[in-house]
């Protein structure tokens, strides 16, 4: 429908009044540019226009633009003023009206300037620009990166552009060893890699429980019709063996007196009666430096105190002997919608909930908070998750104690929670403040040996400026800062934590995806993700997207459909983050492979046109 000279000069006036808007914002708010490093000025000042800007239901607008062959201002992020500017002196030339704007141009960025910026300030956080795609890749290191070289080299020489190390996991000697993997590498290859290291911050998790029996279980795998189609491995080692084997091996590891093993040969059958009063046998099938593997067809039950009996051709007497103690296994809560789960202060162990022969209740279960204090601000009938989202529950009462939690969801029939597991409590208003005393010295080993500084569970502008402090107290280094934004408070602050952010001279945002589905809903996690990477484009600050791209890949071997299309989304980003699992190095050249292919046909949210092949594929003459 064509417009009147009317419509289209009343468009006009609807714009101008909001332009109008966004520059009484940034002109009013002098106080918020003390401060600011010079390289964020300009930014600082468009992300001021983009949040006035921001305060319209715009879609009405965007429509009637679009009907004219206009610009919508669905991509006008980066440089709002001035696509707005662009957009009413179209729309008074087709009105034939007069230009009315002065001092065109004052205050504004074009886009080629709001590129440059966003460019540069990339490149100071995660370095150059990475050969074939827009996009870096961060690598999260597992325990192993300080001992394991080549898997340090061979990450490095595949794509990876920046080295990321939790802090939350392992302790500064580890943290060196594979800092210095990195650097021998980086002189072999003269390949650059910013090295990023995150706070842990106040992580609320659930503490201890009472452990379980001391009990190993071992079964063979069958088909559907009962079939042994692979029979259970069982490796005997000495007592001595079993601490290290145990934490570097999945299978069953059973230990027992030195003695007894070194008589032991392959084709040996050793025979026991398992806890259950069950006959079982296992028959050695191989030797190895440290103990024998064996396997059996029958499942089994094995506790400490089980005799473990075999006898040689040429013997008359069976070799006997005892299976050394070994640690309970982990215990577990087992939770069911409805039930009652109390959350306590105090250290004690925690207890599964206790019933009577009928199956009548005794008393809930009960588990204690890492950092008790934060239940002084949790209230009745708000929500309470635990382990990523798996159980959740609401408040029904509380005390100076403990709370008292109703279970409303469980991921499975019965979820099954664990010590050490997330809580979170997104309708909180939670006190604490994003550092601790326990990561002070750890920022301070950042500060001295890392590029970026990532600060977990950044909810307010009082703790970058707290962060910025501790920085300078340490008297090291400068490092970038990086704003872990993965609770729903620290989403909300956004606009204030980034203005904050812009008083160092580098800073980026994370979007910390697994506690933000959590704290905002998961349901909602597209829309929160997709404004905070409006508004970090609208400030020019680079982007990282983080948590669970390629997870099955990088842990199972195989991707899922949906982590593929995850994965090409993070090209709306300026860095994707993997996580740590067996198969990194396949995830890294499969993310790298997908942007790489991205980069042609997407720049942020811009399709790029390049000659579409398919568009020849069709019957003509």
């Amino acid at each position: 429908m064509i417009k009147s000279k009317e419509d289209i000069l009343s468009l006009a006036e609807e714009l101008k009044s909001i332009r109008k808007q966004m520059i009484s914002l940034a002109e009013s708010s002098d106080d918020i540019f003390c401060g600011i490093d010079p390289a964020y000025k300009e930014s600082a000042r468009n992300l001021l226009h983009y949040l006035a800007f921001r305060r319209h239901d715009l879609r009405k607008l965007q429509a009637e633009l679009a009907e004219l062959g206009l610009s919508s201002l669905g991509r006008s992020e980066s440089h709002v003023l001035a696509t707005i500017d662009a957009v009413l002196v179209t729309l008074w030339r087709l009105a034939g009206h007069s230009i009315e704007l002065n001092n065109l141009d004052d205050n504004r960025l074009d886009f080629q300037s709001a590129r440059h910026l966003l460019e540069e300030h990339t490149k100071t956080l995660l370095g150059p620009t990475p050969k074939g795609r827009n996009v870096h890749i961060m690598v999260t290191m597992p325990s192993a990166a300080a001992d394991d070289y080549e898997l340090v080299f061979n990450l490095l020489t595949n794509g990876m552009d920046c080295m990321r190390i939790n802090c939350a996991h392992d302790d500064p000697e580890t943290w060196s060893r594979m800092i210095e993997n990195l650097r021998r590498a980086q002189g072999q290859t003269q390949i650059q890699c910013k090295i990023i290291m995150d706070v842990p911050g106040p992580k609320l998790r659930t503490g201890s429980l009472k452990p379980g029996p001391a009990v190993m279980k071992y079964r063979p795998k069958r088909n559907a019709f009962g079939e042994v189609t692979k029979a259970a491995d069982v490796f005997l080692t000495a007592r001595e063996n079993l601490e290290i084997l145990t934490t570097a091996m999945s299978e069953t590891v059973i230990p027992v007196p030195s003695w007894w093993l070194e008589k032991l040969d392959i084709g040996d059958t050793i025979q026991f009666t398992d806890s259950r009063g069950s006959k079982r046998s296992m028959k050695v099938t191989e030797a190895t430096e440290h103990g024998f593997w064996a396997e059996s067809k029958k499942t089994a039950y094995v506790t400490p105190g089980t005799i473990l009996s075999y006898r040689k051709e040429q013997a008359s007497e069976e070799c006997s002997a005892e299976v050394c103690d070994f640690p309970p296994r982990a215990n577990f809560i087992a939770l069911n919608p409805g039930n009652l789960l109390i959350l306590t202060r105090d250290s004690a162990l925690g207890t599964p909930a206790k019933y009577d022969e009928s199956g009548n209740l005794i008393s809930p279960a009960r588990i204690s908070c890492a950092i008790p204090e934060v239940l002084d601000d949790v209230q009745v009938d708000e929500p309470v998750w635990f382990d990523d989202g798996k159980i959740g529950g609401v408040v029904e009462d509380k005390d100076s104690e403990c709370l008292k939690i109703r279970i409303t969801q469980t991921g499975a029939r019965t979820g099954k929670l664990g010590c050490d597991k997330g809580i979170n409590l997104p309708e909180s208003k939670l006190r604490l403040p994003a550092i601790t005393e326990r990561d002070i010295p750890i920022i301070e080993f950042i500060v001295n040996n890392a590029d970026i500084l990532a600060l977990s569970f950044a909810n307010r502008p009082e703790d970058i400026r707290c962060l910025r402090q501790l920085i300078k107290n340490t008297g090291g280094g400068q490092p970038s800062i990086v704003l872990k934004i993965e609770t729903k408070r620290g989403f909300e602050n956004l606009p204030a934590i980034i203005l904050e952010a812009m008083k160092t001279f580098s800073c980026g945002v994370m979007i910390a995806r697994g506690d933000l589905a959590v704290e905002a809903g998961f349901e909602r996690l597209a829309e929160v993700q997709e404004e905070i990477l409006w508004l970090c484009e609208a400030a020019h600050i680079p982007v990282i997207w983080a948590t669970q791209v390629l997870e099955s890949l990088a842990k199972q071997g195989a991707p899922t459909r949906a982590e593929i299309s995850d994965a090409v989304m993070g090209h709306r980003a300026e860095c994707v983050m993997l996580n740590k699992g067996p198969h990194i190095l396949q995830a890294l050249t499969a993310l790298d492979d997908i942007l790489k292919r991205m980069e042609t046909h997407q720049f942020k949210k811009m399709s790029m046109l390049r000659e579409l092949k398919l568009a020849y594929n069709f019957p003509h003459k």
